[in-house]
């Protein structure tokens, strides 16, 4: 299983939210991206638009301009999803394999070590901002 640290740098800000994508959740999962976006899309109503959306194009380009070591796969036909802490967790409810059920306790306990970060130093959570 990956380190704490690797899971961290995965975790973006985007639309004011805390969001993981898509590619970095499959790997994270052992899976491909096709595979998890499908699962998502098989049981769509588990994903509210405040648990999932799709980055568009200035979203996308901006966080790949921000995060230059991150391998973007490729050639993509769409851009990926961005899952909140509650669709993170809702993804444990669609993959049921033990790496997935190991990896979303150890990215809850990211989110919420990070709640707490920025609930204690507020100013600092105002900077990130």
């Amino acid at each position: 299983m990956k380190k704490p640290g690797a899971i961290e740098k995965n975790i973006c800000l985007v639309r004011g939210h805390r969001v993981m994508l898509s590619t970095h959740l499959a790997e994270l999962y052992g899976v491909e991206v096709k595979v998890l976006v499908q699962a998502v899309k098989r049981n769509i109503d588990r994903f509210p638009e405040d648990f999932m959306f799709q980055l568009n194009e200035l979203e996308f380009k901006n966080l790949k301009s921000q995060i230059v070591t991150s391998s973007w796969g490729g050639i993509r036909r769409a851009n990926p999803y961005a899952f909140t802490e509650q669709g993170v967790a809702m993804i444990s409810s669609i993959l049921r394999s033990k790496r997935a059920i190991q990896m979303n306790i150890a990215i809850m306990r990211i989110f919420v070590k990070l709640r707490y970060i920025f609930s204690t130093h507020k100013e600092l959570a105002y900077k990130l901002n």
